[in-house]
């Protein structure tokens, strides 16, 4: 009769896997800081080369000269989450407003501005929720438009236009 051993091994440890590192969301994305301020500044507003793209496009659709007015980013109250993205086109800043100029010599394709830059105005109280953002212009199969992708945001909505913080 021939005895037959078992033995188990437990080289490798048998353990949960380990959770998935979170995606960064700005992963591959081409980031432009304002004139005079630090890359991934927490007290900045940052832009992609496609949403600067699509607002040189937009500007000169409606006839809005870079050196005459920009576009306006703020929050206002409202939406599913509790504040709302605002984003429109204005001819000047306000008196209390801060003011990033963009792309100054960084061409987009088919540019109608010749790589002038743009400017984005930011209300003080709208600047309190928007500090560290990112505006980024996404265009999918499914969506198109400008994506908020904001550090201070701790919910949102399904389509990304509404968020508390």
């Amino acid at each position: 009769m021939s005895t037959v051993s078992i033995s188990t091994s437990t080289s490798q440890a048998m353990s949960a896997p380990a959770p998935a590192a979170p995606k960064d969301p700005l992963a591959g994305m081409t980031l432009l800081t304002a004139e005079g301020q630090q890359p991934r500044a927490k007290q900045a507003i940052e832009i992609t080369k496609n949403a600067l793209k699509r607002i040189r496009v937009a500007m000169a659709k409606e006839g809005i000269s870079p050196d005459a007015g920009g576009l306006r980013v703020g929050i206002q109250g409202g939406g599913c989450s509790g504040l709302s993205y605002n984003i429109r086109f204005d001819t000047q800043p306000r008196e209390r407003d801060r003011t990033f100029v963009f792309g100054e010599g960084v061409e987009t394709p088919n540019d109608p501005s010749g790589a002038r830059p743009i400017r984005l105005f930011v209300d003080p109280k709208s600047f309190l929720y928007l500090a560290g953002m990112v505006l980024d212009f996404e265009e999918t199969l499914m969506r198109q438009g400008f994506n908020f992708i904001n550090p201070n945001s701790t919910k949102s909505c399904g389509c990304g236009s509404s968020f508390s913080a």
